[in-house]
């Protein structure tokens, strides 16, 4: 019997069928796990890199140029500034720092996901300019005492740092309702399984698919080669 040609045309456009990636938000106050998610999700997920960040900041031994950072002058970040080069910026204890627009750009192009460790500032520079790639998540600790402790448990702080850090969290959990989505992080493994959930169903969501309108087009048309 002859091969239904229907049929192969289906499996061609299965094949075509694929994702535009997404720009995935972690923020939360520091000591309440953000940069520890981040670490295990890019340990164990492929399909999602690490922002890579315009820096005015001097490069540090050990660091590579276009991985750890794109390192440039303040005269170059001015530039790149003037020119919109830029999805969001910020200045941190006298540096600049930024992500570049058009790497962003051609990872979700090509279905990458990008993972973003910003603060709410940042997040919402980056949704002002790319909402419809955005998925916002903010971390919160279970109680400002155990985010204390938290940060006492590191020693690799003295008292005033842990005191600034303290009022600079309540400043920023105010802002958590401009997030999509908002996890209590009182267990680890609990929270990491949420954020792996929430970024699997991003994944699926209709308007990331592209391909799907072509796709549904022709299987809507076989109801003529079946005819």
């Amino acid at each position: 019997m002859a091969d239904d040609p229907s049929s192969s045309d289906m499996d061609t456009n299965t094949r075509d069928l694929s994702r535009r990636g997404l720009l995935f938000v972690l923020s939360s106050p520091s000591g309440a796990g953000k940069s520890t998610l981040a670490r295990m999700l890019l340990d164990a997920d492929e399909e999602i890199a690490m922002s890579v960040s315009v820096t005015t900041r001097a490069q540090r031994p050990g660091e590579v140029h276009g991985k750890d950072y794109y390192f440039v002058s303040g005269e170059e970040f001015e530039e790149m500034v003037a020119d919109q080069s830029f999805l969001e910026y910020a200045t941190v204890f006298g540096n600049r720092y930024a992500t570049p627009a058009a790497p962003v750009a051609q990872s979700l192009e090509a279905g990458q996901d990008i993972l973003f460790d910003i603060d709410w500032q940042g997040t919402q520079q980056l949704y002002q300019r790319a909402g419809q790639d955005v998925v916002r998540v903010f971390i919160l600790p279970p109680s400002l005492v155990e985010l204390r402790n938290r940060l006492e448990s590191r020693n690799t702080d003295a008292a005033e740092i842990i005191e600034s850090r303290m009022q600079r969290a309540t400043s920023e959990i105010s802002h958590w309702d401009g997030y999509d989505y908002v996890l209590v992080n009182d267990d680890l493994d609990a929270c990491f399984a949420k954020v792996k959930q929430i970024l699997a169903t991003e994944r699926m969501r209709r308007a990331r698919q592209t391909g799907l309108i072509s796709f549904v087009r022709d299987l809507m048309a076989e109801e003529s080669f079946s005819g």
